[in-house]
């Protein structure tokens, strides 16, 4: 078999190299359970046996809602896509309304659930919708359960019409409508094809240092986006196993469990590893404590390819041997590589990770690219701290005057569904992607992100301030959890922070400091951790120009959630949202009445 040019080519592509026993593997009741990829196969054959036989025509679109990446959602991805029908993920998080939108503006006939929760949210809209039948994976009483379609299709009399059709298929067609969490507005039903996502994974391909059959890999970031689904596709290319997390909460015993080569993540969730890492550390005693410290100040001035010279590279190998190899136990012992993307990582988390010897590669890319742009490669010195890499091969990218990342290449999405107003002002004459985001190309060819071009804003003095920035950096602080620059037509920068409550009541506790209640309400009005909050905001404040440096801050007594409305389903502020929410506030600080 050549080179795969369809989705659903990546599992055929695997049987032909380098079959698996466990290609797919999720736990149910306790037990890991595997799919061969002859199993996988197979099963994704009865889906478009028994989809057909329901009467699903070519070019229809079947959404899936799923709270946990699991076997059966690339059985039905595949399923699918070999009809020549339309997968539309949908994340499990967004607001009922957003489900129905989502749903009648795809025009999706059927849909498949994960669980008793989304199904709940469904069947509150479900009779706005043109779904003709929901199914689900866990078995839930008064639903039809998804291996009724797989015993529909277990006779293989119409196997031949489903060749057919898969032979039908071109690259150019499209495979998938993904909605991204806009944080503004409706979601944008975002078109991919075959080629997209395809050539992205071949593109991606050669930056990752894995040798086929023999990597195993734990997979917990939502598939519903097009990152981790990406992915999974590349984990196929590779024979990868893929083994797929219970949920968020589990993620530490899975790890020491499946022991994985390699895992996705974002940022976020490495800042809560470093916490925890940090946390621990500063519960030793003695000399440990001393070493613990020692080692983590190393790491944090580390630089690859030895650029620090012997005497540093001497004690980082000691360092690796007393302090960072326990690190590398807590995330199961094999951990070669994270891959890191959907926002900016802190450059001290690159170094420190590098140190402890789990190099973290960022990218960068958008839905709307399939998605990735640039990618870091450790090897051939193609890693830098502070980057997202180089561009990968078929992908071109240039800086426009105003300094915004201009991008185009066979993974540039078709456009927006239904929008065609939206996606020409997204994609200009000459077919070049707008990405919204402000970034430069160094001598060496690595990009580099510095803002999101409608994030940055000018205050009432004229100055602009890009708020990633300061708030990528003032996030390196314990004390913070999540910070919102403000200022837009202000006199001054000022933010709203959601204080990390975990870590304050532990600081409280060290220092003997009374938190009444400790409910939140409580911390947020008290004035030693006010206090102690200014003093983290005037030490970076340090790194900025006058007219960036944070001026004054309200902290809020809620954690920012998904669910909140705070954070997209990938993390990102709201921030009109948040600003909403705490009017009050915002008010308070520039003396609004």
């Amino acid at each position: 078999m050549n080179e795969p040019t369809r989705l659903f080519d990546f599992p055929y592509y695997q049987l032909e190299r380098f079959p698996l026993e466990k290609a797919l593997v999720t736990k149910y009741k306790g037990k890991w359970e595997a799919l061969s990829t002859q199993q996988y196969i197979d099963k994704a054959n009865a889906i478009s046996r028994g989809l057909l036989r329901l009467g699903v025509q070519t070019d229809e679109k079947i959404a899936v809602i799923s709270s946990s990446n699991r076997t059966e959602w690339n059985v039905m991805d595949i399923g699918i896509l070999q009809l020549g029908a339309r997968n539309v993920p949908i994340y499990p998080t967004i607001s009922v309304e957003d489900y129905e939108y989502v749903l009648n503006h795809s025009e999706a006939t059927y849909c498949f659930v994960s669980d008793e929760e989304v199904l709940g949210k469904l069947n509150e809209i479900k009779q706005n919708t043109k779904l003709k039948e929901v199914y689900s994976f866990d078995q839930i009483e008064g639903c039809k359960h998804w291996s009724e379609i797989l015993k529909l299709g277990e006779d293989k009399s119409n196997q031949d019409e489903v060749e057919k059709l898969k032979k039908a298929v071109s690259p150019q067609d499209l495979a998938t409508l993904i909605y991204t969490s806009g944080t503004t507005g409706k979601p944008k039903g975002v078109m991919l094809t075959h080629e997209n996502i395809v050539s992205n994974v071949l593109g991606s391909a050669p930056r990752v240092p894995f040798e086929r059959g023999t990597y195993v890999s734990l997979s917990f970031l939502p598939v519903c986006h097009i990152f981790e689904r990406m992915i999974l596709y590349l984990y196929q290319y590779y024979s990868v196993s893929i083994h797929f997390a219970e949920s968020i909460d589990k993620i530490s015993d899975n790890l020491k469990e499946v022991k994985p080569h390699v895992i996705t993540a974002v940022p976020r969730l490495l800042e809560k590893v470093y916490d925890k890492i940090i946390a621990k550390g500063s519960t030793l005693g003695g000399i440990k404590q001393k070493l613990f410290y020692w080692a983590v100040e190393l790491g944090l001035d580390y630089e690859p390819y030895g650029a620090n010279g012997w005497w540093y590279e001497t004690r980082l190998k000691l360092a690796r041997k007393l302090i960072f190899s326990k690190w590398k136990e807590g995330l199961g012992g094999n951990i070669e590589l994270i891959v890191s993307g959907s926002a900016a990582l802190q450059p001290r988390l690159a170094r420190v990770f590098a140190a402890a010897n789990i190099p973290v590669m960022e990218g960068y890319g958008l839905t709307e690219t399939s998605p990735v742009i640039a990618v870091n490669d450790q090897r051939d010195r193609g890693f830098k701290i502070g980057t997202v890499g180089r561009v990968i091969d078929n992908v071109q990218v240039k800086i426009a005057e105003d300094g915004e990342i201009l991008t185009k290449g066979p993974n540039l999405m078709k456009g927006y569904y239904k929008e065609p107003d939206k996606t020409k002002e997204a994609i200009n004459g000459d077919g070049f992607f707008h990405t919204g985001d402000i970034g430069e190309i160094d001598k060496d060819g690595f990009l580099k992100i510095t803002d999101r071009k409608k994030e940055m804003f000018k205050t009432s003095g004229g100055k602009y301030v890009a708020p990633q920035l300061i708030e990528n950096t003032m996030k390196q602080s314990r004390f913070i959890e999540q910070i919102m620059v403000i200022g837009d037509g202000e006199k001054m920068p000022a933010a709203l922070i959601q204080p990390n409550f975990e870590f304050i009541q532990e600081w409280a506790h060290r220092k003997k400091i009374d938190l009444g209640s400790e409910k939140p309400e409580d911390i947020v009005s008290n004035k030693q951790v006010i206090a102690r909050i200014q003093e983290e905001i005037d030490f970076y404040n340090q790194k900025f120009g006058r007219w960036e440096q944070i001026k004054a801050f309200e902290l809020t007594p809620d954690v920012w959630s998904i669910e909140g409305g705070h954070l997209t389903p990938t993390m990102k502020l709201k921030r009109r949202n948040i600003k909403d929410n705490y009017i009050d506030l915002y008010n308070k600080i520039y003396q609004h009445n």
